[in-house]
C-alpha cells in the first residue's frame, strides 16, 4: 500500500490550506456571527445566504480550486479518491471551507450518484447546475417512524404506475433542505418487486423541490442549533407523481446506488472530521500555552501533556486507516473496503469528539460558547456518529465480515 500523495494532489491540498487561511479564516468568525445573530429559529423561510459566500466561491473556482472530490477531469479535478483526501482533510479545519470549494454534503454523494447513474436527461437538468454550484440538493433517507438504521425497514414507497412512479411517506434529517438554492431531492423508498430479493426493493427518483405533494414540515435543531441556513428538515410526500424518467438507473437499483454513493463519501466525511480535529488540537495547544492557572500553564497541569499525546496519536491513526480505506476504494474497489468503510465511520468521529472535548475542556466556559468553532466541531463529531448509520451498525458489519472468514455468519 502507498498512502503517498501524488505531487499534484499534494499540491492541490497546499492551495487548500492557503485559500482557508488567507480568504476564509480572517472572516469565518464574523460569518457565523452574522448568521447567529440573524437567526429565525425554526422559520426557515426566512433563511438568506450571505453574499460573502458566493463571492468567495466565485474566487475559489476562479484559483482552480473547485469540484476537487470529482474523479472526472473533465467534471472535477480528476483527482482519485486517495489524493483528494488530502484536501478533504484540509477543508475539514473550517466549518464554511467545504462549501466554498463547492465539495459539501450531501451535494457530493448526489453529484456522485448523477455522475455514475444518471441518464443523460438528469445529468444536464440537475447534475450541470450542481457542478456550477448555482443550486444545492438534499438526499431523502432517515424516516422518524421506522428503525432507519436498518434501511430494509424503510417505510416510505416510491410505486411504479404506468409512465409514473408516485411517492408517499415521512423523511427527516434532510440536511441541507432548508437552503434556498435546494432545488433537487434524491428521494429512497421502497418499490415493491416481487421478482427481486430484499435488496432490489427500492428505489432512487429525483424530486423538484417545488414538486406538489412535497411539503417541509419543520426544521429540526441538532443540540439547539439549527444549522442555518443549511437546515435538516421533517418532509412529507403525499401522492408526489413525478415521470418515471425520474428514478435514476430504473426502478429497484436504490441499494446497489447506495452502496457506490457511500464509499468515497465516508472518505470525505472522515477526512473532513480529521482535519477539525486538527484543527481543535492546534487550538486547545495555543490555549494551554498562553493560560496560566496555579503558576504554570494549563499544558502543564494535571494529565494535559499526556492528553495532547493520546490526542496526537488517534489523530495520526485514524488517518492512516482513512488512507487505507481510500486506497482500497482507489485500487480494488468499494466492495472490496467494506470493513475499512465501516471501521473509519466509527473511528473518525469518535476520534474528533475525544479531540475536541480536550479542547473544550482545556478553554473552560469560553469552550462552550460560540467563541470559538469547538461547539460546532462537538456537535458534528457526536451528529456524524449516527449520520450514515450509527457505531453499532459499523461494528456489526465489521464483525460480520471478520466472522466470515471462519465461515460463520
Amino acid at each position: 500500500m502507498d498512502f503517498q500523495p501524488s505531487e499534484r494532489a499534494s499540491s492541490t491540498a497546499k492551495r487548500v490550506r492557503a485559500f482557508i487561511d488567507e480568504h476564509i479564516a480572517p472572516i469565518e468568525a464574523a460569518h457565523w456571527q452574522d448568521i447567529h445573530e440573524a437567526r429565525h429559529g425554526g422559520d426557515w423561510t426566512k433563511w438568506q445566504i450571505p453574499p460573502r459566500v458566493e463571492a468567495l466561491k466565485a474566487k475559489a473556482r476562479a484559483e482552480g480550486l473547485w469540484n476537487l472530490f470529482m474523479p472526472d477531469p473533465e467534471l472535477g479535478a480528476g483527482l482519485s479518491v486517495l489524493d483528494y483526501a488530502f484536501s478533504a482533510e484540509q477543508t475539514g479545519r473550517s466549518m464554511m471551507a467545504p462549501e466554498i470549494f463547492n465539495c459539501n454534503a450531501p451535494d457530493t454523494g448526489n453529484m456522485e450518484v448523477l455522475w455514475k447513474y444518471g441518464s443523460a436527461e438528469q445529468k444536464a437538468q440537475w447534475l450541470t447546475p450542481l457542478l456550477a454550484g448555482e443550486i444545492r440538493s438534499v438526499f431523502f433517507m432517515t424516516e422518524p417512524d421506522v428503525a432507519s438504521s436498518d434501511a430494509t425497514n424503510m417505510a416510505a414507497t416510491a410505486v411504479v404506475e404506468g409512465s409514473e412512479i408516485v411517492l408517499n411517506g415521512k423523511k427527516w434529517w434532510s440536511s441541507g433542505v432548508g437552503d434556498p438554492r435546494c432545488k433537487i431531492g434524491i428521494f429512497m423508498a421502497r418499490t415493491p418487486n416481487a421478482d427481486g430479493g430484499r435488496h432490489s426493493q427500492h428505489s432512487m427518483v429525483l424530486v423538484p423541490m417545488d414538486t406538489p405533494g412535497v411539503e417541509i414540515q419543520r426544521m429540526l435543531p441538532v443540540f439547539g442549533e439549527y444549522d442555518e441556513p443549511h437546515g435538516h428538515g421533517e418532509v412529507h410526500f403525499t401522492n408526489v407523481r413525478l415521470p418515471l424518467s425520474n428514478v435514476i438507473a430504473g426502478p429497484g437499483r436504490g441499494f446497489e446506488i447506495a452502496q457506490g454513493r457511500l464509499g468515497p463519501g465516508r472518505i470525505h466525511h472522515c477526512m473532513r472530521m480529521l482535519g477539525a480535529a486538527e484543527k481543535s488540537l492546534e487550538l486547545a495547544i495555543e490555549r494551554g500555552l498562553k493560560r496560566v492557572a496555579f503558576g504554570k500553564p494549563l499544558v502543564n497541569l494535571g494529565g494535559n501533556r499526556e492528553r495532547i499525546a493520546e490526542c496526537r496519536l488517534a489523530i495520526d491513526q485514524a488517518r492512516l486507516l482513512t488512507l487505507q480505506a481510500a486506497w482500497k476504494i482507489d485500487t480494488l474497489g468499494v466492495m472490496s473496503a467494506l470493513t475499512d468503510v465501516s471501521a473509519i465511520k466509527v473511528v473518525a468521529p469518535n476520534v474528533l469528539q475525544q479531540v475536541v472535548d480536550f479542547a473544550i475542556q482545556i478553554h473552560g466556559g469560553m469552550g462552550v460558547s460560540h467563541d470559538t468553532m469547538l461547539t460546532a466541531f462537538f456537535n458534528q463529531a457526536r451528529s456524524l456518529r449516527l449520520a450514515d448509520g450509527p457505531d453499532e451498525v459499523h461494528k456489526g458489519m465489521i464483525a460480520r465480515l471478520e466472522l466470515m472468514k471462519y465461515g460463520s455468519k
